[in-house]
């Protein structure tokens, strides 16, 4: 557990770094944060937003599949911040768990957070919200085309979500591509720092464990 110091505006609390990484569905993203968690494990904490999908027990199985999942209102963000802000007070939290098969939260329990000196907040929109991106103090935008991330979508849906690639088209077409230009693109701007290619930049991601470990080591 780290000490208490002074709240300076949100930053810093308890001497806890937040690091947001945000970029569009098949940036990247999971990939340089699989590379990350594999060279720190435990020594850091990832919080994704992703975890944070609204829970709908109330709507059939074929209703759900219908629902626009990358529209910021997908989100229970809320819960997220309020998570985070936890955590930055060097407080464990328990945190949802989703199945993306069944598009809705697990219902046999959460997952545990606990907190460390270094915590990574991930998600396509998490930039977009103003005061979830405020509580991040480095804000990295992974960069990738248009056509290589809806490649890797493609990819990832089939092989480990159970999605038939038509189903993956049709959602990528109906919102994850409007969304993407809605909310995801113009979030870039508030970012620190532009990483084309995410995880596969191996230069930006040895950069960014750098500056971890010199993070931890403070």
């Amino acid at each position: 557990m780290v000490s208490r110091i002074k709240n300076n505006g949100g930053k810093m609390e308890n001497g806890v770094i937040v690091i947001g990484i945000a970029g569009g569905s098949g940036s990247g993203k999971s990939t340089m944060i699989n590379l990350i968690k594999k060279e720190f494990d435990e020594e850091i904490t990832i919080i994704s937003h992703d975890f944070y999908y609204k829970c709908h027990d109330d709507i059939p199985f074929e209703e759900r599949k219908k629902l626009n999942y990358d529209h910021p209102d997908a989100f229970d963000t809320d819960l997220m911040i309020s998570h985070l802000r936890e955590l930055k007070a060097g407080n464990k939290v328990n945190r949802p768990v989703y199945d993306y098969t069944v598009h809705n939260r697990k219902k046999d329990g959460t997952a545990e957070l606990l907190p460390s000196k270094v915590v990574v907040a991930e998600g396509i929109l998490i930039f977009e919200n103003k005061e979830l991106r405020d509580m991040c103090d480095i804000k990295i935008f992974i960069d990738t085309d248009a056509d290589v991330r809806i490649v890797r979508r493609i990819v990832r849906d089939v092989n480990e979500r159970g999605r038939s690639l038509e189903s993956v088209i049709g959602q990528y077409l109906a919102t994850v591509k409007p969304m993407h230009e809605q909310f995801v693109e113009p979030s870039k701007k508030y970012a620190d720092i532009i990483v084309p290619e995410g995880g596969y930049n191996k230069v930006a991601l040895s950069m960014i464990i750098h500056r971890i470990k010199a993070l931890l080591s403070e």
